[in-house]
């Protein structure tokens, strides 16, 4: 691991040295390409929480009533969404969302046609609440917000990892802990991983070889 580490902070000071300056801040990608890996067989879908926060997340909520910690869609406001453009604007709006549990079966029924292809729907790994509270609202606000989640739906696994403006030790720390994940979770281990990349959004990938 410490060689690995070694090789990914290599990588970032040769992205640095060949970015080009934007006018805004670039994220970080990470990519694990795997292989001897079937996404349909052996699917992932999980949440990891990273030592540093990347961004905060714009997220909604779906309560029983409004909640002033978070941006709320209350249960009397479902029935604005039968319409599917408006979930459309809805999806694109926020980039997570969280939902009482008495309310999952409305929310499925209402939400769920374009949430689900979206990867959004409120999820029990982390997004689905029993009460709506001030502290329950805030942690799992905490927890989203240093939270990356791995979806497998083709033979890599895609995230943002990262910053432009973080430190290069933050964003090795985040892509070790998610490397980490995926290799206690896919079936075999390091022999699926076939390689790492990491690139700023305007550059091209540096290569990590395992």
């Amino acid at each position: 691991m410490a060689e690995l580490k070694e090789d990914l902070e290599k990588a970032l000071i040769e992205l640095r040295k060949n970015i080009k300056e934007r006018k805004f801040n670039q994220s970080v990608d990470l990519i694990i390409n795997l292989r001897k890996f079937d996404p349909k067989r052996n699917s992932l879908n999980l949440f990891v929480q990273v030592p540093f926060k990347i961004k905060d997340k714009k997220i909604a909520a779906f309560l029983e009533s409004k909640n002033k910690n978070v941006e709320t869609i209350s249960a009397e406001e479902f029935r604005k969404y039968s319409d599917k453009k408006e979930v459309d604007k809805l999806v694109k709006e926020f980039d997570f969302f969280i939902s009482q549990a008495s309310l999952m079966p409305k929310v499925a029924a209402t939400f769920g046609r374009v949430l689900g292809p979206a990867g959004k729907m409120p999820s029990p790994q982390l997004g689905i609440i029993m009460n709506a509270d001030e502290k329950i609202i805030n942690e799992i606000k905490t927890k989203i917000n240093n939270s990356v989640k791995i979806r497998t739906k083709e033979p890599s696994i895609k995230v943002l990892i990262g910053k432009q403006n973080m430190k290069d030790e933050e964003i090795v720390e985040n892509i070790l802990t998610v490397y980490n994940s995926a290799l206690k979770n896919l079936p075999k281990g390091k022999e699926n991983i076939k390689n790492i990349e990491i690139k700023f959004t305007m550059s091209k990938p540096q290569k990590v070889r395992i």
